[in-house]
């Protein structure tokens, strides 16, 4: 099984789109100054959406404009269309994270388009990236590819359509999202063994949330089919403001201890992502903060480990 395995935190981003609180530019640099101190070196660092749509992401360039100071760091944002990928490329992003949900219902709510009419959008972007000689990379994020609280069921067949239409179109990289929590460690594995087959090594993400607590089980289901890329929030914070019930990606802290204490290295130091998460619970003082590590902090044996 793999041995390493890297975190991208979601916290400035899948987490500050889901709460009221709009945390000060000055507090999310500390933030990202802090997460890559504790080893973090991806973090997606917020999104190029219209301020008036998530106020708490309006500072996003000038937070993006940081992270590219820090070395080896890869800082990602989400585009929901062409001018938030403008933005980005203007920005000279490593990643735009792209969403194209598999359920129709929800595409309809979250982007006012079909999946096809997504994909065209991808595909004008991936244009424009091209014809502008940008180096930024475009990952497509595959939501409620797991289930869809506005339309239930999503095919199995349609993720995979999806899937193999947006490679064939020439995107970098793709991953899949269960958006609102309804995945099992055994769905996971269906599904993930029937995307590998048509993605080979260019799946190289799950995003979980832990709604109905099976968030870490489905990260080890993932793993178990060689997947080593997991996107997490410190203190579990984050949700679909467009996906009714949706709540609570992975916490971060969560995800490295069940990794850890299995053997597989993130390069993330546990006692610093405490700290971390200390002060994003100040930040987002009187907002709902999750995970379960952080109340009793790592066995004895483990610390005896770390530090023999």
């Amino acid at each position: 099984m793999p041995k390493q395995a890297i975190l991208r935190e979601m916290g400035l981003r899948d987490g500050l789109q889901s709460v009221a609180t709009i945390v000060p530019t000055a507090a999310k640099i500390e933030w990202i100054r802090d997460a890559y101190a504790a080893g973090q070196r991806e973090i997606e660092v917020g999104s190029f959406v219209p301020a008036r749509l998530l106020p708490q992401l309006a500072d996003t360039a000038e937070v993006l404009a940081f992270a590219q100071t820090l070395p080896g760091l890869k800082a990602s944002v989400l585009v929901p269309n062409m001018k938030g990928a403008e933005r980005a490329m203007e920005c000279k992003a490593e990643l735009m994270l792209l969403p194209l949900s598999a359920s129709h219902a929800h595409s309809l709510a979250n982007l006012r388009k079909t999946p096809d009419d997504v994909v065209a959008e991808i595909v004008r972007i991936r244009d424009a990236r091209d014809a502008a000689g940008s180096k930024t990379k475009i990952e497509v994020g595959i939501s409620t590819a797991f289930g869809c609280t506005i339309q239930g069921h999503v095919p199995e067949e349609e993720v995979v359509r999806l899937v193999q239409y947006v490679l064939d179109e020439g995107v970098d990289s793709v991953g899949l999202a269960d958006t609102v929590g309804y995945a099992d460690p055994q769905q996971v594995k269906r599904l993930y063994e029937k995307v590998l087959k048509v993605t080979g090594d260019k799946l190289n993400c799950a995003h979980f949330h832990d709604t109905r607590g099976l968030g870490l089980a489905n990260c080890f289901a993932a793993w178990e089919m060689g997947i080593t890329r997991f996107d997490a929030s410190i203190g579990g914070i984050g949700g679909c403001p467009h996906a009714p019930g949706a709540s609570g990606n992975v916490a971060t802290e969560d995800v490295q201890y069940m990794l850890q204490s299995m053997g597989v290295e993130t390069g993330q130091d546990f006692d610093k992502l405490i700290a971390l998460r200390g002060k994003v619970a100040k930040w987002l003082e009187g907002e709902q903060l999750h995970g379960s590590v952080w109340r009793a902090g790592l066995p004895k044996t483990m610390k005896e480990q770390v530090t023999a």
